[in-house]
């Protein structure tokens, strides 16, 4: 008999509770004096949860594909800007060849990243242009060439004194490309580093140490948060567990996807993503 994941269900549960929670209070709602208004929260939390679930249970599918055993998602509720810490999964057995980590390492950004795609679309659909004295004193996203992109298809450019209000859906959107980008650095076992480990070998070890490096000098010149991170993938460490059988040669297929992961990164990096205007 199955046991029910219980713990799992669980974490869902809170971080989709938090996650309305935030999105509510992005539409001005006081859910403290008007319980009832979390429901304005639906669009933002619904979005971002449906991005996070696609990633992860594309992880969680390609393990199982490869004979991987491998948990399903653990979310992370915070009282973070985005009410999570996301989610993740945990692989219980060794991957065994090269071709299976590169299929599990990427099938989480690529699929998180046509649901992200299809969200700010659907978002800034549905976003306003303002003037920029009205957005002074909030935070204000820097653009991946993507979300320029998707931006520029909507609204044509954008006036010099105007900016975009994001949707909570669109907002969702911007967060899913940003993990995007964050999961497939390829450092260490991130998803980048999985699959940069399966091309390089070793050779990733000394490719992690002088991303870190890098991230470390965009945290002192551009955005303070590249330190944190250049500090926790330094802890977490640069090197990769071995696969189990080192396949001499790669596919073609896999070389497609490894490329494809790759060009989502440079579609997704954000130098700057958060700034106070």
């Amino acid at each position: 008999m199955k046991r029910i994941p219980l713990l799992h269900i669980l974490l869902f549960c809170l971080t989709v509770l938090s996650t309305l929670v935030v999105g509510a209070l992005q539409t001005g709602a006081d859910i403290l004096k008007e319980p009832s208004h979390i429901s304005r929260g639906v669009p933002f939390a619904l979005s971002l949860m449906a991005i996070l679930l696609t990633h992860e249970l594309s992880h969680y599918f390609a393990s199982k594909r490869h004979g991987v055993t491998a948990t399903l998602p653990y979310f992370i509720p915070a009282p973070t800007i985005i009410g999570t810490f996301g989610a993740f999964i945990k692989m219980k057995s060794p991957i065994v060849t090269r071709s299976a980590l590169i299929d599990i390492g990427a099938s989480g950004p690529i699929a998180g990243f046509i649901v992200s795609v299809a969200a700010a679309t659907i978002g800034l659909g549905m976003s306003e242009i303002v003037p920029s004295a009205e957005a002074k004193g909030v935070l204000k996203l820097g653009d991946s060439l993507m979300f320029s992109f998707l931006s520029k298809a909507v609204f044509g450019p954008v006036p010099a004194d105007s900016d975009v209000l994001l949707n909570p859906i669109a907002f969702a959107g911007w967060i899913g490309l940003f993990v995007t980008s964050i999961n497939l650095i390829p450092v260490g076992q991130l998803d980048g580093g999985h699959i940069a480990y399966a091309f390089l070998g070793e050779k990733h070890a000394r490719l992690s140490f002088f991303l870190v490096i890098g991230m470390s000098v965009l945290g002192v010149f551009l955005w303070e948060g590249w330190l944190v991170w250049a500090l926790l993938l330094s802890v977490l460490g640069f090197r990769h567990p071995p696969v189990l059988y080192w396949e001499p040669v790669i596919g073609k297929m896999r070389k497609t996807v490894g490329a494809v992961s790759f060009f989502i990164l440079v579609l997704t990096f954000i130098p700057v993503p958060f700034a106070i205007i």
